[in-house]
């Protein structure tokens, strides 16, 4: 995901519902090498700020090659098993 905002509403809308997630969504933030997410182009699956790079499974370890300084975890958010 390209925003902030699109990464919390996945986090606490989806996440806090699905057991497969237990329940907890995180927001991270990272950047990653210009030159090598420049292969890549963002999708937009919603509205305008619903945009995301797909990156193919078999692009993954090149692709955590190529994040730049450190994840930061920056909002979580938990849900509760539904009733």
């Amino acid at each position: 995901m390209t925003s902030e905002v699109y990464a919390a509403q996945i986090a606490r809308d989806w996440n806090t519902k699905d057991g497969g997630s237990g329940f907890v969504g995180y927001v991270t933030r990272f950047a990653v090498d210009e030159r090598f997410l420049a292969q890549y182009q963002p999708h937009t699956v919603g509205s305008s700020v619903h945009q995301e790079y797909w990156i193919p499974a078999e692009d993954l370890d090149a692709f955590n090659a190529h994040l730049v300084g450190s994840i930061e975890v920056i909002a979580t958010f938990r849900g509760g098993e539904a009733a």
